[in-house]
């Protein structure tokens, strides 16, 4: 370089690199013209400051500059890295800034039109997280575009259809707006040559005149012409279908009436134009006014056939959610009928949120066996890691007796209960009528054996809801490992069952409420008494619950519907005395016998009595089967749950004045039924139920147990062991009596924590009873195989319930397969997330709870209509 050629940088700028052709066109420019920043993608504002300044020098040195700088690169020293970091988010900040706020003006209505789709982001640097670039992304597409030039950018990407999302006509002019004389008018050759016309057509120069015409060419057309109106029409654009998918659906559009076709009118001597109001009238009359509506929509479509980027799902996204959506179908086993899947409504729905429509025998096929080959390989596996089982059955008992001929009255459940707490659904059994014993026998022996195989001993017992004397006992006598008990839920709830039988109590309060609510719900008169009262005490009306009865009411039916009838009697009491009071049932009586009769009954205080005495104590036992229904406890807690409810019972007997021995009699028959063996050794084996005696010991609870039941304890102990190992296993037991379990561990066992949910006491480790024999009591070697098999065993069958209403008709031997593989998905479903907590009948609760405290008290339905103005 030219020792007297000045150094090319400017003082306040760092190096900077400047092509040939840049430099020479800067040169060549007189008077410094504006630069065009677009042509200099590389430059900065700095760049261009200094343009002048080196024109203006290499002008001076005659040329000799010119060709040395077309040699040479503008280069000047490099500034630290951390300065030029620095500079280069200061320069994307300030990018930034500006493009947002021109942005921003531009929503205002202060701009350009693109700034509407066009968003300014910051690019920032992976490594050091600094922002790089400003780019432009399209908010329609999230495509994202050089901020260098938006109006190009929104030439190219928005106008020339490159962003499928953008519809340049957001509010399109419909076609029901064209006047038919327009459309003639276009067609007609004489339209064609108005000059007004004519200037539509033509372009224009650089310098925005119209092309072939000066500003006084133009003017002398426009007096010149015709003084004739002149209809103009937008020109309906072509459409070629084949470009298209050929199926084509219209939204819905309720109530929607296109505009009235207007017809826009030139008036060539004043020059303006003014909006004329024409009534076409259709050929179909108003009925094409919805096809005409539909026409429309059909242009717009094909205009922009993509959907909306929310409605576009992947292949992988739409799999996933079929997927989802089958297993809510297989899960809600029988709630979600397969034929609501092909409802219109419900194909619709799928089709505005972009997933295909689906069929039943899409759920039905394919995509259920694979379901059920998951499912079943799971379970096979969590059965298979276990060292023993037992099997629990559940349904056997019938549900209802009024099936039709043909269809099925009971499912039975068969499901697995595992050492650990967990439980595993089996199969499902379907029968009808009456289930012979032999028959149940048969079945619960075939589960056994396609698990076990040969090797029958994984199976510790069986738990049941039926056939406890005839087909568990025939299994436990023939397999002398076996313990198999019946279900306490059943038991407990049997009681009530016993007590109506031989309780005069009962048969007493029974045959009264008989009385009163046959009277208060057959005569007129003192019918209409009773629902005013009833309205007006508690805001809803409703007659009194009566059993459909036979010659005698207490065994024509179960209890239930009696327990009914007597709480609506109690929570009306308020109402039925009111009734007595009224002169209406004062003459009714006079004229009746019953009416006298029952005046009496109520009038009398032992009847109340009497009355809250039965439901109080049934209230009692059905809060004790529920608890015991939702708790499923294990084998050892049988005991301790029979002697409180023992004990529950005698303080009823002592509040109510009721005679003791004889609800007791009722007891015991009710618990020697219920009774086995293997509830007093799980009670004594348990390290739960240790107790600490004064010496600090935690021995076990022999004291509470009767002298039969200690000789019971002693008779399984060596049922459940060889021969040979016998009298070792009661030695241990003698041992395990007097020494008991340390302290410490014992004290781990029993530990308790509060539930969060319900607030009870509950055991921190259910597993910790049977994990304690397993690792620590190691030296009871025959006494310790006993323990950790009979510990774990569940006292309750209680499976599974919902509507299986769909499976009442199946008779094809398919047909079964397939609903037998839906209660396999759903039921060990329902184990793996709820662990057997809640059911269909729960969730059905939780509807009704819902829907009471929705509406409010007073928004209860009334469960009788009735005249109100016979009031």
């Amino acid at each position: 370089m030219c020792p007297n050629t000045p150094y090319l940088t400017s003082p306040h700028s760092p190096t900077y690199h400047l092509s040939l052709p840049q430099i020479l066109t800067s040169i060549s420019a007189e008077n410094d013209p504006p630069v065009d920043r677009r042509s200099y993608t590389s430059a900065t504002n700095d760049h261009l400051q200094f343009l002048p300044f080196m024109r203006k020098m290499l002008w001076g040195t005659k040329g000799f500059a010119v060709m040395m700088a077309a040699e040479t690169t503008i280069a000047t020293t490099q500034p630290p890295p951390e300065l030029t970091d620095e500079m280069t988010v200061k320069k994307v900040h300030k990018r930034y800034e500006g493009l947002m706020m021109v942005r921003t003006k531009a929503i205002k209505g202060k701009g350009a039109w693109y700034w509407a789709h066009l968003e300014p982001v910051l690019v920032h640097n992976p490594d050091s997280g600094l922002p790089k670039a400003v780019k432009l992304r399209c908010s329609l597409c999230a495509a994202v575009f050089s901020a260098s030039n938006p109006s190009r950018t929104a030439s190219e990407h928005l106008k020339r259809g490159t962003c499928r999302n953008y519809n340049p006509d957001t509010n399109p002019r419909p076609i029901s707006s064209i006047s038919p004389i327009g459309i003639a008018t276009l067609s007609s050759p004489t339209s064609s040559s108005s000059p007004h016309l004519q200037q539509n057509h033509r372009k224009r120069n650089s310098s925005g005149k119209r092309s072939g015409h000066d500003d006084g060419s133009n003017g002398a057309n426009t007096s010149s012409a015709t003084p004739s109106p002149t209809y103009s029409a937008a020109p309906v654009a072509m459409i070629e279908p084949a470009r298209f998918p050929g199926d084509v659906s219209y939204p819905n559009r309720n109530g929607s009436v296109p505009a009235l076709p207007t017809a826009t009118v030139v008036n060539a001597s004043g020059g303006g134009l003014y909006s004329q109001q024409q009534h076409v009238m259709l050929s179909g009359g108003k009925e094409d006014l919805d096809a005409l509506a539909m026409f429309e929509d059909s242009v717009k479509r094909l205009k922009s056939p993509k959907s909306l980027p929310y409605q576009t799902l992947t292949k992988s996204q739409i799999d996933s959610s079929l997927e989802l959506l089958a297993d809510w179908v297989y899960e809600n086993c029988g709630s979600v009928p397969f034929s609501s899947l092909e409802h219109p409504k419900f194909n619709s729905f799928l089709n505005q949120i972009g997933l295909p429509a689906v069929t039943r025998s899409d759920f039905a096929g394919e995509r259920l066996d694979s379901k059920y080959k998951e499912a079943k390989r799971e379970s096979e596996t969590r059965i298979r890691e276990a060292m023993f089982f037992q099997i629990s059955s559940d349904g056997w008992k019938s549900n209802s007796n009024n099936h039709h001929p043909g269809e099925f009255a009971n499912l039975v459940n068969l499901s697995v209960n595992l050492p650990n707490g967990t439980g595993v659904f089996r199969r499902a059994v379907f029968t009808s009528g009456y289930v012979f014993p032999k028959y149940a026998e048969d079945v619960l022996m075939e589960t056994i054996s396609e698990i076990c195989g040969n090797i029958s001993q994984r199976c510790v017992g069986i738990v049941s809801d039926k056939f406890k004397s005839t087909a568990l006992r025939n299994l436990e006598n023939q397999h002398h490992w076996m313990i198999n008990l019946c279900c306490q839920f059943q038991g407990v709830y049997g009681l009530i069952k016993d007590l109506n039988k031989e309780l005069p109590l009962f048969n007493i309060v029974t045959d009264n409420c008989f009385k009163i609510a046959n009277f208060m719900n057959t005569n007129s008169k003192v019918k209409n008494s009773f629902l005013k009262y009833q309205l007006q005490e508690y805001s809803r009306a409703w007659l009194l619950r009566v059993p459909i009865c036979g010659s005698d009411v207490r065994y024509a039916f179960a209890f239930e519907p009696v327990f009914n009838m007597i709480e609506d009697i109690l929570i009306s009491a308020r109402a039925l005395q009111l009734v007595l009071l009224d002169e209406g049932y004062k003459i009714v009586s006079m004229e009746d016998q019953v009416g006298r009769e029952v005046e009496e009954m109520m009038r009398d205080s032992q009847f109340w009595k009497e009355l809250e005495a039965v439901h109080s104590l049934v209230k009692l036992i059905k809060a004790m089967a529920e608890e015991i229904e939702k708790e499923k406890p294990r084998i050892g807690q049988c005991l301790p749950l029979w002697e409180e409810l023992r004990s529950k019972i005698k303080n009823w007997c002592v509040e109510f004045q009721i005679n003791e021995a004889h609800v007791d009699e009722v007891f015991d028959k009710r618990f020697k039924r219920n009774y086995h063996p293997a509830w007093a050794a799980a009670f004594i084996l348990d390290p739960f139920y240790l107790i600490r005696d004064t010496s600090g010991k935690y021995l076990p609870p022999f004291k509470y147990l009767t002298s039969e039941q200690e000789k019971d304890v002693d008779k399984l102990i060596t049922r459940l062991v060889s021969r040979e190992e016998a009298h070792i296993a009661l030695m241990e037991l003698m041992k395990w009596r007097t020494e008991g379990l340390d302290p410490v561990y014992a004290q781990a066992v029993q530990l308790k924590q509060r539930d969060p949910i319900t607030g009870k006491m509950r055991i921190a480790n259910p597993q910790s009873s049977r994990l304690v024999w397993e690792t620590y009591l190691t030296g009871f070697k025959s006494l310790r195989k006993v323990a950790v098999r009979l510990i774990f065993l569940h006292a309750t069958s209680c499976g599974f319930k919902w509507n299986w209403s769909f499976s009442k008709r199946t008779q094809s031997r398919n047909s079964i397969e397939k609903a037998q593989k839906l209660i396999f998905i759903a039921a060990n479903s329902k184990i793996e997330k709820r662990g057997f907590a809640d059911d269909v009948d729960d969730d059905d609760d939780k509807d009704s709870e819902f829907f009471e405290v929705a509406n409010g008290d007073d928004d209860v339905l009334n469960q009788v209509l009735f005249d109100a103005s016979s009031l």
